[in-house]
């Protein structure tokens, strides 16, 4: 847990939670109260570097719909939170609201949702779960939540945590397809044309789209770029890939280094192979990725999804 979480459940238990006993206490089995969504804090990737900006002690109190809890009871409720303490910690709670919209504070639980993933309730199309980046979703299901009265944000979060089966194998399919482009066919050619910078972009997409495979080899949500490698060492599959990444992004594309980098990306291609062949999602024998990624589309079951162009699920950010 990192500071930032461990500054917003003690706010929440030193204020937070008798303010709600005291004043509201007929909202407590209707509410959810965590910290999740946007920033740094809430992946627990927090450090010094994190607090210039939009770091506060303060939490989320996440309400149902208008229907079960007014705007009158919900304005009452935001005016509460607004007097709580402004210094906590050694961190003052800012007065203006962050790029993107509040991060904490009194929300709507189905806005909260909804912003990141289309849906309030967690009920996703396949299309909407093959249209939304895979970050989002790592926002949606991040940090913790404190208290749940009713359940149902920790039964959303659960639903959203869990990517289908089909969903995986689409967008598995698509960033296997992309890793054999750039870095098993594309990255080999630049060189060759003497395209140094057009190299190294194949490098960028290629470890983009090893990242992607790589998280969702281990069942988990890949967050935002910054936040990516950090998240990938913690991995209980592959982690050790996240070095090899790294000095694909970091060396230059001459001669020798070209060479030395083709053979790391063969060996970061046998290695997801591997792992391909392991959790039984490829029914190809070979190092061929472009080969996994078509049999891994293959074993879609529901039609429609496996129709697809093979790129449907590719994340884009």
């Amino acid at each position: 847990m990192g500071k930032g979480m461990e500054l917003a459940k003690s706010y929440y238990e030193t204020f937070g939670a008798p303010m709600l006993q005291e004043q509201f206490p007929s909202l407590l089995p209707l509410i959810a109260v965590g910290l999740t969504g946007s920033g740094s804090e809430c992946f627990g990737y927090d450090d010094e570097v994190s607090s210039d900006h939009d770091y506060e002690p303060g939490f989320c109190i996440f309400l149902p719909g208008e229907d079960v809890v007014d705007r009158r009871t919900a304005f009452a409720l935001e005016r509460a939170y607004a007097k709580l303490p402004k210094e906590y910690g050694g961190f003052t709670r800012s007065l203006m609201q962050p790029a993107g919209g509040p991060r904490r504070g009194v929300l709507r639980m189905a806005d909260f949702f909804a912003s990141r993933v289309g849906s309030g309730d967690g009920a996703l199309t396949p299309a909407q779960w093959l249209g939304v980046p895979d970050t989002m979703f790592a926002e949606a299901v991040n940090g913790e939540i404190f208290y749940d009265g009713s359940g149902e944000m920790t039964r959303i979060r659960s639903v959203l945590s869990d990517c289908p089966e089909d969903i995986r194998r689409k967008k598995l399919a698509g960033a296997l397809l992309l890793m054999a482009q750039s870095g098993q066919y594309n990255y080999e050619r630049c060189v060759r044309h003497g395209e140094t910078g057009a190299a190294q972009m194949a490098v960028f997409e290629f470890v983009r789209h090893t990242m992607e495979a790589v998280f969702l080899l281990n069942r988990t949500w890949r967050p935002f770029y910054k936040w990516s490698f950090r998240a990938m060492r913690s991995l209980p599959s592959l982690s050790l890939l996240a070095e090899l990444l790294e000095y694909l992004l970091v060396t230059d594309n001459d001669e020798e280094l070209a060479a030395s980098k083709q053979e790391v990306i063969e060996g970061i291609a046998a290695d997801i192979s591997d792992e391909l062949a392991r959790q039984e999602l490829t029914k190809a024998v070979c190092g061929d990725l472009e080969k996994h990624a078509w049999s891994v589309n293959d074993g879609i079951a529901d039609a429609s999804v496996r129709n697809m162009n093979i790129l449907a699920g590719v994340s884009s950010l």
